[in-house]
């Protein structure tokens, strides 16, 4: 009945605007007539990942509630971490309206939000009211007009870093312009050195784009070594349009969803033999199978948002539920056993 229910009000909101439906399904995700299954876990699926023990490996990807909140409930809906965000420093409307658009027919968005947020001062203010639990991270960003990009992301993390577990330098995102500029080693650096100098004791993920070269990932590879980077998030949204099916696949925009399964996987595969640091599987994962196949290329954790869109919030719990399957079916007894075994396939 719940999985009915769930359809049919997918069905609803994929008639209307997908911005105007997200803010529908966040007020809704507020009220106490939704249904959530509360935390999924279990030994095999139970994990630390920077020093947070996870309840399960699934996570929330930045983007989904970007203002932080939905925090309460969205602790209740499976996940086994959370990421809010972006934040900017000062408050920002974003691009202009369309900026979100649904692909159905290949099962993916693409969106050119721009970092619309409340700013760093709200957004602090529900983090130090959200309840404890589940971890809780925040992406950071930078303002479009700033003079300082990069100085952006270390007054973030100083304004909110006693409110979260972990915090992310953002510098993939296509929506903002020369942001993915900052992933040049040397920009990369030293926007790293400052973010380091101010996080105390938080640990720093970095979230990269799929469209890098093997070079550029060598390069971020070992600015994130020397910096001391906790994660790196693989990946963000790609600007390629190969095989796109649906009408608005020439819009500008980051492409997320399935089409982008097998190019961030990719890229997560190249990075595990590049570097030690733990990394965190992110793009077109819908099912069980895909967060698996994720782990198994190399990631400790895995994120969603766009199958979201499609699979509805109960997708996070149902995926948990069958990855504890897949790892029972293979033999083995924890999620740190399966990471990285079957990298070479996807090399």
């Amino acid at each position: 009945m719940k999985v009915m229910l769930e359809q049919m009000g997918l069905k609803a909101l994929h008639r209307i605007d997908p911005e105007t439906a997200h803010g529908l399904a966040m007020a809704a995700l507020r009220t106490p007539f939704v249904a959530l299954p509360g935390p999924v876990s279990s030994e095999r699926l139970r994990m630390s990942l920077a020093g947070m023990e996870l309840p399960n490996p699934v996570g929330l990807a930045a983007g989904f509630d970007k203002n932080a909140t939905a925090i309460a409930p969205l602790s209740r809906a499976g996940f086994g971490w959370i990421e809010v965000g972006a934040a900017t420093p000062v408050p920002q409307p974003g691009n202009p309206k369309p900026r979100l658009f649904r692909l159905s027919q290949d099962k993916a968005a693409i969106n050119r939000f721009g970092f619309n947020n409340d700013g760093m001062s709200a957004i602090a203010e529900r983090l130090a009211r959200r309840p404890k639990g589940v971890p809780v991270g925040l992406n950071l960003g930078a303002n479009k007009d700033s003079t300082s990009k990069a100085e952006d992301f270390a007054k973030v993390l100083e304004c909110c870093r006693d409110h979260i577990d972990f915090a992310t330098v953002n510098v993939s995102s296509p929506n903002t312009e020369k942001l993915r500029d900052l992933q040049g080693p040397m920009a990369l650096a030293s926007l790293l050195d400052g973010v380091m100098q101010v996080r105390n004791t938080v640990p720093v993920f970095l979230k990269i784009a799929p469209d890098l070269t093997d070079q550029d990932l060598g390069d971020i590879a070992k600015v994130a070594e020397d910096a001391r980077i906790a994660a790196i998030i693989t990946t963000n949204t790609t600007l390629d349009r190969a095989g796109l099916q649906s009408a608005h696949a020439h819009e500008a925009g980051g492409l997320s969803g399935a089409p982008l399964f097998e190019r961030s996987t990719r890229v997560l595969a190249k990075l595990r033999t590049l570097t030690d640091i733990p990394l965190v599987g992110v793009g077109g994962i819908s099912s069980g199978e895909d967060a698996y196949a994720k782990i198994r290329a190399g990631a400790s954790a895995v994120q969603l948002y766009t199958g979201l869109i499609y699979g509805g919030l109960s997708l996070a719990a149902r995926i948990a539920q069958d990855l504890d399957g897949l790892l029972a079916r293979d033999g083995f007894q924890n999620v740190a056993e399966a990471v990285g075994t079957q990298t070479q396939r996807w090399l």
